[in-house]
Protein backbone atom coordinates (compact mmCIF):
# COMPACT_ATOMS: atom_id res chain seq x y z
CA UNK A 1 0.00 0.00 0.00
CA UNK A 2 1.00 3.64 -0.32
CA UNK A 3 0.76 5.99 2.63
CA UNK A 4 -2.30 7.74 1.20
CA UNK A 5 -4.26 4.54 1.26
CA UNK A 6 -7.04 5.45 3.64
CA UNK A 7 -7.85 7.99 6.31
CA UNK A 8 -6.88 11.63 6.73
CA UNK A 9 -3.23 11.36 5.77
CA UNK A 10 -2.93 12.81 2.33
CA UNK A 11 -0.17 15.35 2.59
CA UNK A 12 3.51 15.26 3.34
CA UNK A 13 5.02 16.15 6.69
CA UNK A 14 8.76 15.90 7.22
CA UNK A 15 9.95 13.38 9.77
CA UNK A 16 11.97 14.79 12.64
CA UNK A 17 15.40 13.16 12.86
CA UNK A 18 15.56 12.98 16.62
CA UNK A 19 12.85 10.37 16.95
CA UNK A 20 12.71 8.56 13.62
CA UNK A 21 15.19 6.28 11.88
CA UNK A 22 14.77 5.55 8.18
CA UNK A 23 14.46 1.89 7.28
CA UNK A 24 17.46 0.35 5.56
CA UNK A 25 18.18 -2.74 3.43
CA UNK A 26 15.75 -5.60 2.94
CA UNK A 27 15.55 -7.75 6.10
CA UNK A 28 17.03 -11.25 6.23
CA UNK A 29 15.20 -14.47 7.03
CA UNK A 30 14.58 -14.90 10.74
CA UNK A 31 15.15 -11.22 11.47
CA UNK A 32 12.04 -11.05 13.68
CA UNK A 33 12.32 -14.39 15.49
CA UNK A 34 10.70 -14.17 18.91
CA UNK A 35 9.26 -10.71 18.32
CA UNK A 36 5.56 -9.89 18.70
CA UNK A 37 4.36 -7.39 16.08
CA UNK A 38 0.95 -5.70 16.12
CA UNK A 39 -0.70 -5.28 12.71
CA UNK A 40 -3.44 -2.66 12.81
CA UNK A 41 -4.80 -2.84 9.25
CA UNK A 42 -8.37 -3.73 8.37
CA UNK A 43 -8.84 -7.50 8.50
CA UNK A 44 -9.66 -7.64 4.78
CA UNK A 45 -6.33 -6.00 3.94
CA UNK A 46 -3.97 -7.37 6.57
CA UNK A 47 -2.90 -10.62 4.92
CA UNK A 48 -0.03 -9.15 2.88
CA UNK A 49 1.62 -7.51 5.87
CA UNK A 50 0.92 -10.48 8.15
CA UNK A 51 2.56 -12.87 5.67
CA UNK A 52 5.64 -10.67 5.23
CA UNK A 53 6.16 -10.51 8.98
CA UNK A 54 5.50 -14.24 9.45
CA UNK A 55 8.10 -14.99 6.76
CA UNK A 56 10.63 -13.31 9.08
CA UNK A 57 9.48 -15.56 11.96
CA UNK A 58 7.58 -12.83 13.78
CA UNK A 59 4.63 -13.61 16.02
CA UNK A 60 1.89 -11.46 14.55
CA UNK A 61 -0.87 -9.94 16.67
CA UNK A 62 -3.75 -8.99 14.40
CA UNK A 63 -5.58 -5.96 15.78
CA UNK A 64 -7.98 -4.78 13.05
CA UNK A 65 -8.66 -1.33 14.47
CA UNK A 66 -10.35 -0.10 11.29
CA UNK A 67 -12.59 -1.55 8.60
CA UNK A 68 -13.26 -0.35 5.06
CA UNK A 69 -16.90 0.18 4.06
CA UNK A 70 -18.76 1.66 1.13
CA UNK A 71 -19.73 5.34 1.08
CA UNK A 72 -22.67 6.56 3.12
CA UNK A 73 -24.79 7.10 -0.01
CA UNK A 74 -24.48 3.44 -0.95
CA UNK A 75 -22.26 4.28 -3.92
CA UNK A 76 -24.77 6.39 -5.87
CA UNK A 77 -22.36 9.28 -6.48
CA UNK A 78 -19.55 6.91 -7.38
CA UNK A 79 -21.80 5.17 -9.90
CA UNK A 80 -22.70 8.50 -11.50
CA UNK A 81 -19.01 9.40 -11.73
CA UNK A 82 -18.28 6.03 -13.32
CA UNK A 83 -20.94 6.75 -15.95
CA UNK A 84 -19.30 10.07 -16.80
CA UNK A 85 -15.85 8.49 -16.83
CA UNK A 86 -16.97 5.78 -19.27
CA UNK A 87 -18.51 8.50 -21.46
CA UNK A 88 -15.14 10.30 -21.73
CA UNK A 89 -15.93 13.28 -19.50
CA UNK A 90 -12.50 13.38 -17.83
CA UNK A 91 -8.99 14.09 -19.05
CA UNK A 92 -7.51 12.58 -15.88
CA UNK A 93 -8.50 10.28 -13.02
CA UNK A 94 -6.60 10.69 -9.75
CA UNK A 95 -6.52 7.74 -7.34
CA UNK A 96 -4.69 7.84 -4.02
CA UNK A 97 -5.21 4.24 -2.87
CA UNK A 98 -5.78 0.71 -4.08
CA UNK A 99 -9.17 0.90 -2.33
CA UNK A 100 -10.17 3.74 -4.66
CA UNK A 101 -9.04 1.77 -7.70
CA UNK A 102 -10.98 -1.32 -6.68
CA UNK A 103 -14.19 0.58 -5.97
CA UNK A 104 -14.05 2.61 -9.18
CA UNK A 105 -13.54 -0.44 -11.38
CA UNK A 106 -16.39 -2.17 -9.59
CA UNK A 107 -18.55 0.84 -10.44
CA UNK A 108 -17.41 0.73 -14.07
CA UNK A 109 -18.63 -2.88 -14.17
CA UNK A 110 -16.51 -3.87 -17.15
CA UNK A 111 -17.06 -0.72 -19.19
CA UNK A 112 -13.91 0.58 -20.86
CA UNK A 113 -12.46 3.99 -20.13
CA UNK A 114 -11.52 6.00 -23.24
CA UNK A 115 -7.80 5.66 -24.00
CA UNK A 116 -7.46 9.46 -24.01
CA UNK A 117 -8.20 9.51 -20.26
CA UNK A 118 -5.02 9.34 -18.21
CA UNK A 119 -4.60 8.02 -14.69
CA UNK A 120 -2.52 9.45 -11.85
CA UNK A 121 -1.65 7.16 -8.92
CA UNK A 122 -0.19 8.37 -5.63
CA UNK A 123 2.41 5.59 -5.42
CA UNK A 124 3.63 2.24 -6.67
CA UNK A 125 1.07 0.14 -4.78
CA UNK A 126 -1.82 2.15 -6.20
CA UNK A 127 -0.24 2.02 -9.67
CA UNK A 128 0.09 -1.75 -9.31
CA UNK A 129 -3.62 -2.03 -8.57
CA UNK A 130 -4.29 -0.21 -11.86
CA UNK A 131 -1.89 -2.50 -13.72
CA UNK A 132 -3.79 -5.51 -12.42
CA UNK A 133 -6.77 -4.06 -14.25
CA UNK A 134 -4.86 -3.53 -17.50
CA UNK A 135 -4.57 0.20 -16.88
CA UNK A 136 -1.26 2.04 -16.82
CA UNK A 137 -0.73 5.07 -14.59
CA UNK A 138 0.60 7.97 -16.63
CA UNK A 139 1.77 9.76 -13.49
CA UNK A 140 3.26 8.25 -10.32
CA UNK A 141 5.19 10.65 -8.06
CA UNK A 142 8.49 9.55 -6.54
CA UNK A 143 7.11 10.03 -3.03
CA UNK A 144 3.83 8.28 -2.23
CA UNK A 145 1.97 11.26 -0.77
CA UNK A 146 -0.62 13.51 -2.33
CA UNK A 147 1.49 16.67 -2.17
CA UNK A 148 4.02 15.03 -4.46
CA UNK A 149 1.28 13.99 -6.87
CA UNK A 150 -0.04 17.56 -7.06
CA UNK A 151 3.47 18.92 -7.58
CA UNK A 152 4.06 16.50 -10.46
CA UNK A 153 0.66 17.06 -12.08
CA UNK A 154 0.67 19.13 -15.29
CA UNK A 155 -1.15 22.43 -15.55
CA UNK A 156 -4.40 22.45 -17.46
CA UNK A 157 -2.91 24.83 -20.02
CA UNK A 158 -0.32 22.18 -20.92
CA UNK A 159 -2.94 19.47 -21.46
CA UNK A 160 -3.71 18.33 -24.99
CA UNK A 161 -7.23 19.14 -26.17
CA UNK A 162 -9.84 21.28 -24.49
CA UNK A 163 -10.83 18.91 -21.68
CA UNK A 164 -9.72 20.31 -18.32
CA UNK A 165 -11.80 18.02 -16.09
CA UNK A 166 -10.31 15.70 -13.47
CA UNK A 167 -12.04 13.00 -11.45
CA UNK A 168 -10.62 12.50 -7.95
CA UNK A 169 -11.67 9.11 -6.54
CA UNK A 170 -11.12 9.22 -2.79
CA UNK A 171 -11.93 8.14 0.73
CA UNK A 172 -14.58 9.94 2.75
CA UNK A 173 -11.90 11.58 4.92
CA UNK A 174 -8.83 13.03 3.23
CA UNK A 175 -6.48 15.92 3.77
CA UNK A 176 -7.45 18.98 1.72
CA UNK A 177 -4.54 18.75 -0.71
CA UNK A 178 -5.50 17.32 -4.09
CA UNK A 179 -8.49 19.45 -5.01
CA UNK A 180 -7.07 22.91 -4.16
CA UNK A 181 -3.73 21.90 -5.66
CA UNK A 182 -5.24 20.88 -8.99
CA UNK A 183 -7.65 23.82 -9.10
CA UNK A 184 -4.64 26.11 -8.66
CA UNK A 185 -3.21 24.48 -11.77
CA UNK A 186 -6.31 25.31 -13.77
CA UNK A 187 -8.22 22.03 -13.56
CA UNK A 188 -11.91 21.53 -12.83
CA UNK A 189 -12.15 18.71 -10.27
CA UNK A 190 -15.05 16.38 -9.55
CA UNK A 191 -14.81 14.27 -6.40
CA UNK A 192 -16.20 10.77 -5.99
CA UNK A 193 -16.22 9.20 -2.53
CA UNK A 194 -15.45 5.53 -3.06
CA UNK A 195 -15.18 4.23 0.50
CA UNK A 196 -14.93 5.20 4.14
CA UNK A 197 -12.86 4.05 7.09
CA UNK A 198 -14.80 3.06 10.20
CA UNK A 199 -13.74 1.80 13.61
CA UNK A 200 -13.08 -1.90 13.89
CA UNK A 201 -13.95 -4.00 16.92
CA UNK A 202 -11.07 -6.34 17.81
CA UNK A 203 -11.79 -9.00 20.41
CA UNK A 204 -10.53 -8.48 23.98
CA UNK A 205 -7.83 -11.17 23.64
CA UNK A 206 -6.31 -9.31 20.66
CA UNK A 207 -6.35 -6.04 22.64
CA UNK A 208 -4.57 -7.71 25.57
CA UNK A 209 -2.00 -9.31 23.26
CA UNK A 210 -1.36 -5.96 21.54
CA UNK A 211 -0.56 -4.29 24.86
CA UNK A 212 2.05 -6.98 25.55
CA UNK A 213 3.66 -6.85 22.09
CA UNK A 214 7.14 -5.64 21.20
CA UNK A 215 6.26 -3.42 18.22
CA UNK A 216 3.23 -1.84 16.57
CA UNK A 217 3.21 -1.22 12.83
CA UNK A 218 1.05 1.72 11.75
CA UNK A 219 -0.16 2.02 8.16
CA UNK A 220 -2.21 5.22 8.38
CA UNK A 221 -3.30 8.04 10.62
CA UNK A 222 -6.63 6.33 11.14
CA UNK A 223 -4.91 3.21 12.51
CA UNK A 224 -2.94 5.41 14.92
CA UNK A 225 -6.05 7.18 16.19
CA UNK A 226 -8.12 4.03 16.64
CA UNK A 227 -5.29 2.07 18.28
CA UNK A 228 -4.90 4.79 20.89
CA UNK A 229 -8.67 4.78 21.41
CA UNK A 230 -8.51 1.03 22.13
CA UNK A 231 -5.26 0.70 24.07
CA UNK A 232 -4.80 4.15 25.53
CA UNK A 233 -1.55 5.97 24.81
CA UNK A 234 0.17 4.13 27.67
CA UNK A 235 -0.92 0.75 26.25
CA UNK A 236 0.65 1.28 22.82
CA UNK A 237 3.89 -0.71 22.47
CA UNK A 238 6.91 1.50 23.05
CA UNK A 239 8.50 0.58 19.72
CA UNK A 240 6.56 2.12 16.82
CA UNK A 241 7.13 1.61 13.09
CA UNK A 242 5.36 3.93 10.67
CA UNK A 243 4.71 3.59 6.96
CA UNK A 244 5.45 7.24 6.19
CA UNK A 245 5.57 10.89 7.19
CA UNK A 246 1.85 11.55 7.53
CA UNK A 247 1.35 8.54 9.75
CA UNK A 248 4.44 9.53 11.75
CA UNK A 249 3.02 13.02 12.25
CA UNK A 250 -0.15 11.51 13.73
CA UNK A 251 1.92 9.38 16.11
CA UNK A 252 3.78 12.45 17.34
CA UNK A 253 0.59 14.49 17.62
CA UNK A 254 -0.60 11.88 20.13
CA UNK A 255 2.53 12.41 22.20
CA UNK A 256 4.22 9.16 21.14
CA UNK A 257 7.62 8.57 19.55
CA UNK A 258 8.26 7.05 16.12
CA UNK A 259 11.10 4.54 16.37
CA UNK A 260 11.47 3.95 12.62
CA UNK A 261 9.74 5.25 9.50
CA UNK A 262 9.61 3.42 6.19
CA UNK A 263 11.87 4.93 3.54
CA UNK A 264 9.53 3.51 0.89
CA UNK A 265 5.87 4.00 1.80
CA UNK A 266 4.80 0.43 1.01
CA UNK A 267 4.30 -2.79 2.96
CA UNK A 268 7.84 -3.92 2.16
CA UNK A 269 9.12 -0.58 3.39
CA UNK A 270 7.10 -0.92 6.59
CA UNK A 271 8.48 -4.39 7.26
CA UNK A 272 12.01 -3.02 6.82
CA UNK A 273 11.13 -0.26 9.28
CA UNK A 274 9.97 -2.86 11.84
CA UNK A 275 13.31 -4.62 11.55
CA UNK A 276 15.15 -1.29 11.86
CA UNK A 277 13.10 -0.37 14.93
CA UNK A 278 14.26 -3.54 16.68
CA UNK A 279 17.89 -3.36 15.65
Amino acid sequence: MDEAAHGPMDDSVSATPQDSARSGPAPTSGALTGKRIVVTRARSQASGLVQRLADLNATVVELPVIEIEGPADGGAALAASADRLADGAYAWVVVTSANAVVRMFEALDGRPVPPSTRWAAVGTSTARSLTQRETVAALVPETAVSDALVDAFPTASDAPGANSSVLFVRAERVRDVVVPGLVAKGWSVDEAIAYRTVAGAPDPDAVAAAKAADVVAFTSSSTVERTIDLLGASGVPAVIASIGPITSASVRAAGLVVTAEAAEHTLDGLVAAVVTALS
